[in-house]
Parts: structure tokens; sequence; C-alpha cells
């Protein structure tokens, strides 16, 4: 049993923190505020390789294992949770898909230039009536020869309107319900594919969650994921890897909570002296360190399942369900702990509240996960 990073893993936290601290960093207030995506940062994870740091090289990654994308989310998310989940989007939801059930023409097409962040990926699979129930889809495809038809609306999609393409779910084979679901690829400037609105959020903003609608879009045959009326297994798949990625996304924005709250502690004086001497502050700050090392220990070993090839959806669940609570639980006392100033934006610690808010809700409700779980320990 070993809890140590590898020379590699710690190299890559160096670097992804060096460059969160001094080109995200001054930005996420900004980037908060205006709500826009920065593309320049976006371009700038590419030149690092951080996108490709799970895929291997010939598809233009670094085969630097699933770890390593981890230990990434967590770095970029201490500073920005916005570019946190951008990142996951592009590798977890999209470039996953793509790499595990794709073709070589597909790998070659559509998942290189997403790994080297050439282009941007998007998954498309929530619907206004299909969110839990995913498998609930309404998005139909129908087979017209060399083509695939789709009709259908997609909506909460993270890079929905800033992708060059897109995994979408579809019905393929209504009367067999979710053993007749398959996924596609499709391409920006599709006819009949369009992005609609851009929503506007509590939290993560700066990441952009727009709709995407399809009218009679066109899809050629050889963009069907996989085999057809396999897409359930193949999102199903896919979620287990976003989990760790939301979950570790939910670590970094507690760790970057949990360290403001360090500093100000230390720095604010109430009643003469630190407000860091004083027990009640103390204990919060104990119980945010063992939380979030705690977390981590979980995310750490669901990331070094998936690379082991091992089946890691219960800890995928755990990772995701005990993380993001954690997170809230951290975020939460960081304002406690700097008062009056942590309700003020100038002092991030009330973004984070709300960016960690959503990991209870992306890559399944936290609900969803307590049935995954306990369905695996009950054998069933």
């Amino acid at each position: 049993m070993d809890f140590e990073l590898t020379e590699e893993h710690r190299m890559i936290r160096r670097m992804v923190r060096d460059f969160a601290e001094k080109e995200i960093a001054p930005r996420a207030i900004e980037m908060d505020e205006t709500d826009e995506f920065p593309d320049d940062l976006f371009r700038r994870m590419a030149e690092l390789g951080i996108f490709g740091l799970p895929f291997p090289e010939k598809y233009g990654g670094s085969e630097s294992g699933y770890t390593s994308l981890v230990i990434a989310l967590e770095e970029i998310a201490r500073v920005s949770g916005s570019m946190a989940i951008t990142l996951d989007a592009q590798t977890s939801l999209y470039c996953e898909p793509v790499y595990l059930f794709g073709t070589e023409e597909q790998k070659r097409k559509y998942l290189t230039p997403a790994v080297r962040g050439e282009k941007i990926g998007c998954f498309g699979l929530t619907e206004p009536q299909a969110g839990s129930d995913a498998g609930a889809t309404r998005t139909r495809a129908v087979r017209d020869g060399d083509e695939w038809v789709l009709n259908g609306q997609k909506i909460f999609i993270t890079n929905g309107s800033v992708a060059d393409f897109a995994v979408v779910t579809a019905m393929t084979d209504p009367e067999k319900g979710t053993r007749g679901i398959s996924s596609f690829i499709v391409e920006k400037g599709t006819p009949g594919f369009q992005p609609g609105r851009d929503e506007d959020k509590m939290g993560l903003r700066g990441s952009v969650t727009s709709e995407l609608l399809f009218e009679n879009c066109r899809v050629p045959a050889e963009n069907l994921v996989g085999a057809e009326n396999e897409g359930f297994k193949q999102f199903l798949t896919t979620l287990d890897a976003g989990r760790v990625a939301i979950a570790a996304m939910a670590v970094g924005l507690a760790q970057g909570a949990f360290e403001k709250s360090v500093a100000y502690a230390q720095e604010r004086e109430q009643f003469g002296r630190p407000i860091a001497k004083f027990q009640a502050m103390q204990w919060m700050i104990a119980d945010m360190a063992t939380e979030i090392e705690a977390a981590r220990l979980l995310v750490n070993r669901a990331a070094w399942l998936r690379e082991q090839g091992k089946r890691f959806t219960q800890e995928a669940a755990m990772a995701k369900l005990f993380s993001t609570e954690m997170s809230e639980r951290v975020c939460h006392k960081a304002i406690q702990i700097h008062g009056g100033y942590g309700y003020m934006r100038e002092y991030e610690v009330e973004r984070m509240y709300r960016d960690q808010r959503l990991c209870q809700i992306g890559e399944g409700t936290n609900q969803i996960q307590r049935l995954i779980i306990a369905r695996r320990v009950l054998g069933r």
C-alpha cells in the first residue's frame, strides 16, 4: 500500500498549480462577474497538455494516467471552479466516450483535436424530461439511408454553445426503452443543429452551460458511436469517470476555501489577538483539514482503480457523494470564519461556496449516488 504520488504526479501538480496561480487566479473574480468564456485560458491549458493527460500519445495525449487528470482538476478548482468544470467536460465527458467506444477513424477525426485542445467538446445527455432518469430521453434518431436524422433538445450542457463537437444520446428504438438508446458525434455547423440559450447560473460563471437543439439534423451513419442501441451502457461508463472528476473538483474548491480561511484566521484580530488563537476557530479548521484529506483519498483510490482497469462504479459514487458534501461543509465554514467579509465577493470564499453547489447535482445527483452505493452494498 503506497500513498505517495510519483515524481511525475508531483511535477504535474507543480506545473498546473503554477499555471493556475499565475494565469487563472488573477482573473477568477472577473470571470465570475462577466460570465464570459475565457477562450485564451482554454488555449493555454491546451498548450500545457492538460487535456491530454489521461490519453495515449497516439491520440495527442501524454499517457500520464487518470490520477494526473484528478490532480490537475483539483489544482485548477482551487482557484476557479469555472475552469475546472470546463476541463472536466472536455476530458471526462466528451473525450472519454469517444476514446472508449469510438472507431479509429472517429478517434483520429474527433478525439485527437480535442485531446490537443484544438477543438472544444461537450456531452449532450440531459433533457427537460430526462435528468436523474437519463433513460427517459426523448431526442430521437431515425435511420435514413446513410444518415441518422436527429430531433430533440438537450439542456444544461457544459461547453455547449462553444463546442466544436458534441457526443449526443438519442432514442433509436423506443420500444426497447433504455436498451434502445444510441450515441452520436455531431459537428458544429451541421444543418439542423444549433445551440440554444446560455444559462444564467448561480455559480461556475465563466463556464458555458447551454441548450442544444436538433431539428431534422442529419448526421452521417459513420458518426454512430459504438454499436447501435448501446448508448445507455456507454453513458453509464462515461458518468463513472465524470463522477471522479467532479469529486476532484469539489476537493479543489474546498482546498481553496480552506487555505483562504487559514490565512484569514491568522491575520484577523478580535479581542486583541488573531482569531486563529480561539478554540472555536481551531476546531473548524481541524474539521476542514480532516474532511478534505479523507475526500482526497477517496478520489485518488477511485482514480487508481480506473487506471488499473478495475470496476470502480461504487468507489466513484462514494468519492462523488462524500467529496461534494464535504466541499459544501468546508465552504460554509470558510464563510463563517471570514464573518461578514466572507459574504463579500472580494474575499472569494462566497464564490467558492456558489461554485461548489453544482457538484452535488452534476454527473448524477447525490441522491442517485446513494442509490448506486446501496444497490452495490445490498447486492442488487
